[in-house]
């Protein structure tokens, strides 16, 4: 049998070499086949190379294979000649599943019977050539000739590309003539401009550099992405087609008015991480950028690990992302209806009741279930047995028939768990699984586009079969890549091992990257909105550097974070000279920048706290801070100070120095000026580091002992005693500043009015040889 395909094969024109590797795939080689026999059966055992391509792109490329034999006659018969007519011919089909298709339409639509005349083809592109004829005369053979031949082509859609760009060749050089050394000389480039837009946009994906520029609107608006367009989802690639879609379709329509809905549908089962930022912009983002709406549903089928803590933290972080759900719904409103399906199921002999444990039936290739082929009847009254609580746990499932595109045989659709549901309490003991539930629920929705990320690409076929085993409405599932960061894991169980074992405090601890955890931290959701544009709609799996993530968040906060003094590891300083007595008011502006969006007041006085580091009581090359023959000027306050005194405690550590000031107009400029405060709030500071020592802490070759024991042991610094202005004694929780020459911070929800307590968000981006 192979070698008759083989023969019959490279009879069209196939390699051997070809033939064989084409007959390792079944669903290829069969329709092949057909397509060959079909066409011998016409033109005898002898096809011509131009045909035997044609009958290879049919076979490679057609989706509907009932439309086989109709477009392999109008090859045989020469009524399509080139691959543009077969293009055309495919997507004609595409569009039109449904029979009788009109051969009138299709033929027009296929440019079948078209004949373009070389008279035609020379007059096109003579009227091409002369429109562009003086930037030809300028340019000569460096001009784009591509240019030339699109817009022939646009005017002449069914003539021979080759023909097209022979004429185009003889017209331009009987214009300019044969090319001349210089017209040989590769054209130098000049160098781009890089805008401070596409600066701001450089990400790196796997160790290179990726560019996305444009906003997450304009990347999701309209065709950006080639998704179908509302009620044409059997234009999409793979979607099956029955007798009764259009019919549903139909009524689809009638209930959407052709408006875009997407759906954002987590477990309620743990918290939002930074991959979920990406799904809840892309589904979210989608609906919005196409006047769409977008469904916030909770996937509540698993009653053991769902908390209503889940639920609210969920909502909350997609309102805190700036998205509002059209409504809120639970797949458990949908319990009755999909309980009912399930029946229906049943009945219609795609469904039945097993007995096989849940360990015979992990991997993908457990053995087949003997009672797979049960009697209708007999699963009906089984399943109804399991609803009503007849059976233990694990006793009975009910499975689909079905075999999905990874290779598992039978998902379960049903399985019993006599667990309350925080929603229907006690009704059920039964639920339905997300192979079951999803696409249903999202039928019941009218969602248009299922967006989902690329590990449920598998269920995609059994998603359709569902749908049409039900004879109800399907849309469309669409995958995109996830979004992960090195340093970190996501996982809800990797992240109760970290609670449970103390290495964390809870799921909002900062140095995680849950969405509650980086809004602790003081992330703005402005800056995790832009950091998912700017990774992009991929298709691949993408893992981020967490640098990346903080670039985006000091864009955000150096715009919106008020500026304010505080001094981390402080050191008293007395000046012995400052005129008067008493405390100044010092204008300080929020924004020194920017000194339109205001100044807040700090009080000076003779005695201040300086940063330990800016002072060093022996002078380095280089450095540029206070020293005993070095003076520094005071931000803000306008004095130079000179040291005078340096006092140390009995171990030799400097605690105090004594020093005497100028006024900055009557000194010598310094080489620095450094931030102080005085008379300040004493507040608690922390600083994080990441979490884990290597970028891949859960890869076993990375971390042979496992992730636990990869982690920082300086990943989070305390400091009790930090000192910072008065100005920030009024802050609100998650309000944040920057702390000038240190960082951003952020207010903790520990904070207490005798104490505030702050998070260092990210340090500031410096140049890092300064000192």
């Amino acid at each position: 049998m192979a070698a008759d395909s083989v023969s019959l094969f490279t009879a069209i024109g196939l390699s051997e070499q070809k033939a064989r590797e084409t007959l390792k795939n079944e669903a290829l080689s069969s329709l092949l086949r057909d397509a060959v026999i079909q066409t011998q059966a016409v033109l005898g055992p002898t096809i011509d190379k131009v045909t035997g391509t044609l009958l290879y792109n049919v076979a490679s490329r057609l989706k509907d294979q009932k439309r086989l034999g109709f477009l392999v006659a109008y090859i045989t018969s020469k009524k399509i000649i080139t691959d543009l007519q077969l293009n055309a011919a495919l997507d004609y089909v595409k569009s039109h599943p449904l029979d009788p298709i009109s051969t009138s339409d299709f033929e027009k639509a296929c440019g079948v019977g078209v004949a373009v005349t070389p008279e035609e083809i020379e007059d096109a592109v003579e009227g091409v050539v002369d429109k562009y004829k003086s930037q030809l005369l300028l340019d000569r053979y460096h001009f784009n000739m591509g240019l030339l031949m699109g817009e022939a082509r646009s005017k002449l859609k069914w003539a021979d590309g080759k023909i097209i760009k022979n004429e185009v060749d003889l017209q331009v050089l009987h214009l300019l003539g044969p090319k001349t050394d210089a017209d040989l000389e590769k054209k130098q480039k000049a160098p781009k401009q890089r805008s401070e837009t596409d600066k701001k946009a450089d990400v790196v994906e796997n160790g290179e550099v990726k560019l996305e520029t444009v906003s997450l609107m304009e990347q999701l608006r309209g065709e950006a992405l080639k998704f179908h367009k509302p009620g044409e989802n059997y234009k999409t690639e793979g979607y099956v087609v029955t007798p009764n879609t259009m019919n549903l379709m139909k009524k689809h329509l009638e209930i959407t008015g052709g408006q875009v809905r997407t759906r954002f549908p987590p477990e309620p089962n743990g918290i939002l991480h930074i991959g979920h930022a990406k799904a809840i912009n892309f589904n979210f983002g989608y609906a919005k950028a196409n006047d769409g709406i977008c469904f916030l549903r909770y996937d509540d089928t698993n009653p053991e690990k769902e908390e209503e803590k889940y639920f609210t933290a969920i909502k909350d972080m997609v309102e805190w992302l700036g998205y509002k759900p059209y409504a809120v719904t639970h797949a458990s409103d949908n319990f009755d209806q999909l309980y009912e399906w399930a029946v229906e199921l049943i009945k219609r002999g795609h469904a039945y009741a097993c007995h096989q444990k849940v360990d015979e039936i992990k991997g993908h290739n457990p053995p087949p279930s003997p009672w797979r082929d049960r009697p209708v009847e007999e699963s009906l009254v089984l399943f109804e047995g399991m609803k009503k609580g007849k059976f233990a746990e694990g006793e009975v499932t009910l499975r689909m028939k079905l075999v999905m595109e990874d290779g598992k045989m039978d998902p379960v659709a049903y399985r019993i768990k006599y667990t309350p549901h925080h929603r229907s309490e006690d009704k059920w003991c039964i639920y339905p699984t997300y192979d079951y539930t999803h696409c249903l629920c999202d039928s019941i929705e009218h969602i248009t586009h299922s967006l989902c990320t690329k590990e449920f690409q598998a269920r995609r076929s059994s998603y359709f079969w569902l749908c049409n085993a039900l004879d109800v409405y399907c849309p469309v599932q669409w995958e995109y890549g996830r979004l992960n960061l090195h340093y970190t894991v996501v996982s809800k169980r990797k992240i109760i091992k970290l609670v449970e074992t103390g290495a964390v405090r809870d799921w909002d601890d900062p140095r995680l990257f849950t969405l509650t955890a980086l809004r602790r931290r003081g992330f703005p959701p402005e800056a995790i909105n832009n950091f998912c544009a700017r990774v992009g709609v991929t298709v691949a799996q993408t893992t981020m550097e967490p640098h990346l993530l903080e670039a985006c968040v000091r864009e955000v906060l150096n715009e919106t974070a008020p500026r304010v003094m505080a001094v981390i590891e402080p050191l008293k300083v007395t000046i012995t000279n400052l005129p008067g007595a008493g405390v100044l008011d010092v204008p300080v502006p929020n924004f020194p920048a920017d000194e339109s969006k205001g100044f807040h007041k700090v009080p000076f006085c003779s005695s201040i706290f300086i940063e330990q580091s800016d002072f060093r009581e022996v002078m380095e090359k280089g450095y540029k801070r206070l020293t005993p023959d070095q003076p520094v000027g005071l931000r803000h306050a306008g004095y130079v100070i000179h040291v005078q005194q340096i006092i140390k405690d009995v171990t030799g550590k400097v605690i105090e120095l004594e020093v005497t000031c100028k006024k900055s107009d009557a000194s010598e400029k310094p080489k620095a000026f450094i931030h102080w405060v005085a008379k300040p709030l004493h507040c608690e500071v922390r600083l994080y580091e990441k979490l884990f020592l290597h970028k891949h802490p859960e890869d076993p070759s990375e971390v042979p002992g496992g992730f636990l024991n990869d982690l920082n042991p300086q990943s989070m610094h305390i400091i009790h005693d930090a000192l910072v202005d008065q100005s920030v004694k009024n802050a609100k929780v998650f309000d944040k500043f920057q702390f000038e020459r240190l960082g951003y911070f952020s207010v903790d929800p520990d904070s207490t009015q005798d104490k505030m307590v702050f998070n260092r968000t990210v340090t500031l981006k410096e140049d890092p040889g300064k000192v």
